[in-house]
């Protein structure tokens, strides 16, 4: 019958049969004063500790149903209170395949329907798959039949540990399966027939030990009982060693006669005591010899010896004397094995036929024999030798010779970066085939390590997370489990665990600073490159794959910003839409944002400042002559004027800025001119002389007007002067020269106070910029038709962001426009402009004279 273990303890184990229902009361009752007198005696104590009445202890002896019932209450409560957890199924050894073993899953406590969500197995350690659980049931069946001999050996106890594993949550679940032994071998002799050679003189009660069989089963299935076929010479002795084996011992009851009967045949038989009883017989061939009465006698029957392990060959065990009584050759004796010493015992020892003398041969293993019985004949010489035997019971002390032995299973690699402490990463097993201290194994590993061993189950190691890991740190561990055992000298052994750290989207794409900076002139051509932005992610694969937009805004007249420039979403390259007019439009700053594939995603922002350049693209535009004076017409000059005497202006106006907006003007046939000149920045005409009849009466004068751009652009105008004596174009004249020599002058001061700012503003921002050199500029804001200066990351170079030319009137009749600055020294770049990273946006003021 298969028995099932519930919630065990020591004293008090809970059975339940096949078919999962309990036993009654009686059938446990007994069942408990057959196994386990302890724990019924215990019970029996604790009944009448608890009061009950005298006649309870009769009635418990007598398995009554009302001290059954109380045995069954008191047993199931104790179980439940001292039970360690650990269901403990026990199955007689060779049972069929689909044997019913126990209700795992309800033993353990889980829902069937659960088992396979919850990735419910099992694993065996070491003894192979003997096992297996229906998961659509629970039930644990027997997979293979298990031959307790193989797997045991002759050991007291036979148990297959098994782990059962489920997630969700994580548990891990000590099962053991007790493999009981049946009388299924049956005792064997080492030979079918057994020659022995008897002197007729030997004497009555003498006495011939027999070599006993050997039978693979444990307890009462191994316990031999030996008889001896009927016969009128011979009986058979049997003594019980201390060991529990039997000796047996064929004894002379009556005297041998060669002449008679030269040889008896008997049949020596051995019957083990299982259920059903098993035998084993041997043909004992008994030779009656002649002459040669003494045979060779050991100073003691049963010699016992230790020895260690790890002797070396050749080492001296023991050395064995035997005397004989008679004389001659038949006193000479010759050292040998008995017939039924095994081959183990041939293969580890050598036996001197001379001296008697036993050494070391082989390898001896604690952990394969603790003990060896070696059986030894001493034979005489004599013309019908004689032969006395004796017992060698050698035993084997164990050694430190075996290092610990590591078995790892992982269950969760690789482990995520955001996994909980405590999240076991994988089991380890550790074991010894030493005994004693020597078997005693501990487990480890360095310190400094977000790990931590935790004991489960005897030499059952869980490897858990202690504290939380980064990946982007530390990508993967690598683990070394050291097992060391308390032997003198200490073996050990170590394995690596590699544990690589799984990656989750924790990292946002970062940009290497926090703002671009560009420059790029304008009129660049359609879908140009600009510059490019790139942001790293230190994740993998698909949190680190990094995507580029731009942040949508409004631009000047609700312009979208994505109308100007278009972002490459896998590269970051930064593209020109359109082409930029300075005049319209000098700066434009927008974001653009990096976001990764990862799940939830993450993005970062950084910042782009884009400078516009000014070209040289707009020629100057002449006013018309005399629309000073809002009357147009050739200006009228008094032949009275001296040198010096401001007769007229030209008036004109560039749209660009900087030296391309810096005017000069210029007689376009210097020969033409007479006695007239021009301004070469003012564009005033006035005379060089005192003026002559000869001059003519009038004057025409071409005026080339260019400013400073590469290449420069340029517009004429042409002035007619009329040479007059009236008093009023004297009066006239006056005026004009009244109000002409005064600008003349302040033109001189305010230029010169306007170098002398420019230089000091120079040095100024020299200093600003080196201060700064660290740290982002202020946002320059977009939008046309501001006057914003840029102080350029090349020393000395100036620039603007933009400049209207305006009309400055003073008073009537006269009007300037000249303007003073030093030129822009930009970068030369690509005709789509160039990307200057990182550097310092200054705001400034230029300096402006106004006439």
């Amino acid at each position: 019958m298969v028995r099932q273990k519930i919630k065990t303890s020591p004293l008090l184990p809970v059975y339940a049969d096949n078919q999962g229902f309990r036993r009654t009361s009686n059938t446990v009752a007994l069942e408990l004063n057959y196994q386990f007198p302890e724990a019924y005696t215990f019970l029996y104590d604790l009944a009448v500790y608890s009061k009950k009445s005298a006649s309870a202890m009769p009635l418990l002896r007598r398995d009554s149903l009302g001290t059954g019932q109380l045995l069954r209450l008191v047993l199931l409560h104790t179980a439940w209170e001292v039970g360690s957890g650990q269901v403990r199924y026990s199955l007689p050894e060779e049972s069929k395949h689909g044997t019913f073993v126990g209700r795992l899953a309800q033993d353990l406590g889980l829902e069937v329907s659960q088992l396979v969500p919850r990735m419910f197995r099992m694993i065996s350690k070491g003894r192979g798959d003997y096992f297996e659980v229906n998961l659509q049931s629970g039930v644990l069946f027997v997979n293979s039949p298990v031959d307790r001999e193989e797997v045991c050996g002759q050991g007291p106890l036979c148990a297959i540990d098994l782990e059962v594993i489920v997630d969700k949550p994580l548990r891990i679940f000590h099962v053991e399966v007790e493999i009981q032994d049946i009388n299924d071998n049956a005792p064997v002799f080492p030979v079918t027939e057994l020659n022995l050679f008897i002197s007729e003189s030997t004497l009555l009660g003498s006495r011939f030990p027999l070599e006993g069989a050997f039978d693979t089963d444990i307890g009462t299935n191994s316990l031999l009982i030996y008889k001896l076929s009927s016969n009128e010479y011979f009986t058979l002795d049997v003594q019980v060693r201390n060991d529990h084996n039997n000796l047996a011992e064929l004894v002379l009851k009556k005297a041998l006669d060669r002449e008679e009967t030269p040889e008896h045949r008997l049949l020596f038989t051995a019957t083990d005591r299982g259920k059903p009883e098993l035998t084993g017989t041997v043909q004992l061939v008994i030779t009656v010899l002649d002459a040669n009465d003494n045979a060779p006698v050991f100073n003691q029957s049963v010699y016992e010896v230790t020895v260690l392990e790890n002797t070396a060959n050749g080492t001296l065990v023991i050395k064995l004397n035997a005397t004989d009584l008679d004389e001659g050759t038949n006193k000479n004796i010759s050292y040998a094995f008995g017939n039924f010493v095994p081959p183990i015992v041939r293969a580890a020892f050598n036996l001197n036929s001379d001296t008697g003398e036993i050494r070391v041969k082989g390898d001896l293993d604690y952990d394969h024999v603790q003990l060896y019985e070696i059986r030894v004949e001493a034979q005489d010489k004599g013309h019908q030798p004689m032969t006395g035997q004796c017992s060698v019971l050698l035993h084997v002390l164990d050694v430190n010779d075996n290092a610990p032995e590591l078995a790892v299973t992982s269950l969760f690699l690789p482990v995520p970066e955001d996994a909980p402490p405590g999240t076991v990463v994988a089991l380890i097993t550790v074991s010894d085939r030493d005994s004693g201290d020597n078997g005693k194994v501990t487990c480890s590993i360095p310190p400094d390590l977000p790990f931590q061993l935790v004991s489960t189950f005897k030499n059952y190691h869980s490897l858990v997370l202690a504290e939380a890991v980064d990946r982007e740190r530390v990508s993967e561990y690598k683990i070394l489990v050291t097992a060391r055992d308390e032997g003198a000298p200490s073996l050990s052994a170590s394995s690596s665990i590699l544990v690589p750290i799984a990656d989750v989207n924790d990292n946002a794409p970062a940009f290497p600073q926090p703002v671009y900076t560009v420059f790029v002139k304008e009129n660049n051509r359609p879908g140009a490159h600009l510059l490019s932005v790139s942001a790293s992610d230190p994740d993998v694969r698909e949190n680190a794959f990094v995507s580029y937009s731009v942040v949508e805004r409004s631009v000047g007249e609700q312009q979208p910003v994505s109308s100007y420039i278009s972002v490459h979403s896998e590269s970051g390259h930064i593209y020109g839409l359109q082409p930029f007019d300075y005049e319209e439009l000098q700066a434009l700053q927008f974001q653009v944002s990096a976001r990764d594939a990862g799940f939830p995603s993450l993005c970062g922002n950084v910042t782009v400042q884009l400078f516009v350049l000014d070209e040289n693209d707009n020629a100057p535009a002449v006013s018309p002559p005399g629309s000073g004076r809002g009357s147009p017409g050739p200006e009228l000059v008094p032949l009275s004027a001296g040198a010096g005497h401001v007769v007229g202006k030209v008036r004109a106006v560039d749209a660009d800025s900087g030296y391309n907006a810096w005017l000069r003007y210029e007689v376009q046939e210097a020969g033409t001119a007479g006695p007239f000149r021009v301004g070469v920045y003012s564009g005033e005409i006035s005379t060089t002389r005192a003026l002559e009849e000869a001059d003519g009466p009038s004057q025409r004068l071409v005026i080339l007007v260019k400013d400073h751009g590469e290449p420069a652009l340029s517009a004429t105008a042409t002035v007619s002067l009329s040479l007059v004596e009236s008093p009023q174009a004297v009066k006239w004249d006056s005026r004009q020269r009244v109000g002409s020599e005064r600008p003349l002058v302040d033109m001189n001061v305010s230029l010169t106070i306007a170098i002398c700012s420019l230089s000091g503003l120079f040095v100024l921002v020299i200093v600003v910029y080196v201060g700064l050199s660290c740290h982002p500029g202020p946002e320059v804001m977009c939008g046309p038709g501001k006057a914003t200066v840029v102080c350029s990351s090349e020393v000395g170079s100036w620039s603007y962001s933009q400049r209207q030319s305006r009309n400055l009137c003073v008073w009537e009749g006269t009007a300037k426009n000249d303007l003073m600055v030093f030129s822009p020294n930009f970068p030369q770049s690509s005709e789509n402009g160039e990307a200057g990273k990182g550097q310092i946006l200054t705001p400034n003021v230029s300096g402006q004279k106004e006439d």
